[in-house]
């Protein structure tokens, strides 16, 4: 019997128009509008409360508009929801909960076979390629108590691994990490894309953004959007942080974020000078 192949849809992997996205009557994303390419990775930025998060659950089929309207590969999010990976940061979990590394690597499958039904070969091949690519096969008998935070985020994402998609949303992935886990992260972000997978994932550093083919840059709403040098420019940071927690000093731009990954005191982002009066000037 000859397998049915699912019809792939050639548009963009998100495409949202006039988006307003509130809980209750407190707006989180004013009326906005944005494209997001397939096949590529696309950096969210903004300010914490921003409405990035609130923006990846509308992508991901968790938060229904209030106007306007969104569509995901081609379709309703709630319909699409069995291709779309969504991995929130890890930084709590209940350690008392009697689960392995693997097991909890396992669930990624559940959209696949569901809970209850028996894994087969091409699942264990798929969770032990996850393992693998987030260098935590050692780890999988280890209980997830025993575990440091960017061992705990690597887990959480080999299982957004383990879910087939072709979407795989990443909330702050890299944020307040060890330098190998975020590493080990920021590659699997560049494989994916290698693969032709679509990967969006909100940031609070702008150094991490640059890397990305899109930057949407966000402020309660779509403050700009597109190529990382339009996007990350004197203008439209201090349109989206304010002047109070952007500042200039000399060439050196510094972004005073609370909600940024900590380090002790401030920090230049990214590594290079930056002269707003002259055209296609870069920061560093």
């Amino acid at each position: 019997m000859k397998r049915s192949r699912r019809r792939v849809h050639p548009g963009p992997a998100v495409a949202a128009e006039d988006l307003v996205l509130a809980y209750g009557d407190q707006v989180a994303l004013d009326t906005s509008s944005v494209t997001l390419p397939r096949g590529q990775v696309t950096a969210i930025i903004g300010p914490n409360g921003s409405g990035k998060s609130t923006f990846l659950n509308a992508i991901a089929g968790l938060k229904a508009p209030v106007a306007g309207r969104i569509s995901v590969l081609g379709d309703e999010p709630s319909k699409v929801r069995n291709q779309v990976s969504y991995v929130l940061q890890a930084r709590k979990v209940n350690e008392a909960m009697p689960v392995t590394v693997r097991e909890i690597v396992s669930m990624g499958r559940y959209a696949s076979t569901g809970s209850w039904r028996p894994m087969g070969d091409r699942d264990q091949e798929r969770i032990d390629a996850s393992l693998d690519r987030l260098d935590i096969h050692d780890l999988a008998t280890a209980h997830i108590g025993e575990l440091s935070g960017g061992q705990r985020q690597r887990v959480f994402v080999a299982q957004g691994l383990a879910q087939a998609h072709e979407l795989l949303l990443l909330d702050e992935p890299t944020t307040g990490l060890d330098l190998v886990s975020a590493l080990t992260i920021e590659g699997v972000i560049r494989s994916e894309r290698d693969a032709g997978k679509t990967v969006v994932v909100t940031t609070h550093d702008l150094g991490e953004a640059e890397a990305a083919d899109l930057v949407v840059l966000m402020s309660g709403r779509v403050v700009a959007a597109g190529a990382p040098q339009d996007v990350i420019n004197a203008d439209n940071l201090a349109a989206a942080y304010g002047p109070r927690i952007l500042t200039f000093e000399g060439d050196r731009l510094f972004v005073d974020d609370p909600a940024h990954r900590p380090v002790a005191g401030r920090h230049v982002h990214l590594e290079r000078a930056i002269h707003p009066e002259l055209p296609g000037s870069e920061l560093h």
